[in-house]
């Protein structure tokens, strides 16, 4: 370590950041990674491990990789407790439950979305969208038909393309049974919307697993430019 500089010192959530701005250590793999590629959990008055994905849960933080075969070795090998430093319960199921809560938390972007008039849902709408040039972010179905997946992905130029949802899931939002595109308008509120659902959309794709249709992706960039790390594997952004 250079003269000088202190040494990290670890917080009341959580070990240091060892350099890394907002950084945390993942209490399976012991690296440092930024907070986006991870999932923040507590444990709740009754000793229960809690996931707090809007990181606003009192208490000192338990950080994971947002990747499933870390966080089943985390409940397999009890890591839990042993980074608490003391006895706690994990419910059975726990690795499920973050996924389901990741999957809603990608849904409620996108009714918000909705709410806000950035949406253009629909094959005529979102082709409307991506041809007038309009900056924006691409949603594709990951039970998409590939031909009609091919062609909106090649109007789609220089716009991030995302795909870890399924068409029942891109429809929830909507009152529909399936869709496979939407676009999602940068201008007004549409940029912070975009972040949040990229970086969700993103520690989702780890809990899920397994190649998608579209080839892996390990970093993806929100909207200040900066790299959310982690196992994107899938989700898609081309830019």
């Amino acid at each position: 370590m250079a003269r000088g500089r202190k040494r990290p010192v670890d917080g009341p959530d959580g070990p240091a950041d060892d350099g890394i701005e907002g950084g945390r250590r993942c209490l399976v793999t012991r690296e440092t990674a930024p907070r986006a590629g991870l999932i923040r959990f507590v444990v709740d008055p009754n000793g229960g491990i809690v996931p707090d994905l809007a990181e606003k849960l009192p208490g000192r933080g338990l950080w994971a990789s947002a990747d499933r075969e870390v966080l089943e070795r985390a409940v397999e090998k009890r890591l839990f407790g042993k980074a608490a430093k003391r006895s706690v319960e994990v419910e059975p199921g726990l690795v499920d439950r973050v996924e389901r809560l990741l999957a809603e938390a990608c849904v409620q972007q996108l009714a918000l979305a909705r709410r806000a008039g950035v949406v253009a849902l629909g094959n005529a709408k979102v082709r409307e969208a991506l041809s007038s040039g309009r900056s924006g972010l691409l949603l594709e179905a990951v039970d998409g038909a590939e031909d009609g997946v091919r062609r909106m992905r090649g109007m789609a130029t220089g716009r991030p393309i995302l795909s870890v949802l399924s068409s029942e899931e891109l429809a929830r939002p909507f009152g529909r049974d399936r869709v496979v595109h939407i676009f999602l308008d940068a201008g007004g509120a549409g940029a912070g919307l975009i972040a949040r659902l990229q970086r969700d959309a993103a520690r989702l794709s780890g809990l899920r697993g397994g190649e998608s249709r579209n080839e892996s992706a390990s970093r993806l960039e929100n909207e200040a430019g900066t790299c959310i790390q982690g196992a994107a594997q899938n989700v898609r952004i081309d830019t």
